[in-house]
């Protein structure tokens, strides 16, 4: 462990807040990094991505980067833009 890993645990087991904070804003920033990754993988471009959308580039950008409030439709749509599908799990 590092010392930015350990400094990150010692400010959530101090702040239940941070933790919470921490914890969603790092799940938000992988959904992103997936989505971009699935992108690359199949070989397209952000551009490429939003013509199959229909919408424009920026906002491929801001799903990829922000993905904080991203809707399950986008989502599914996204995919669907690379030849994938979601599938769902309940845990």
């Amino acid at each position: 462990m590092d010392d930015l890993d350990k400094y990150i645990e010692k400010r959530k087991n101090q702040s239940p807040k941070f933790a919470q904070n921490y914890d969603n804003g790092y799940e938000q920033f992988k959904i992103g990094a997936l989505l971009k990754q699935a992108r690359l993988d199949a070989g397209l471009t952000q551009a490429q991505v939003a013509d199959k959308l229909k919408t424009g580039k920026s906002a491929i950008s801001r799903i990829e980067n922000h993905a904080e409030d991203i809707r399950l439709s986008t989502l599914v749509n996204y995919a669907q833009a690379l030849g994938k599908s979601l599938k769902l799990e309940v845990a």
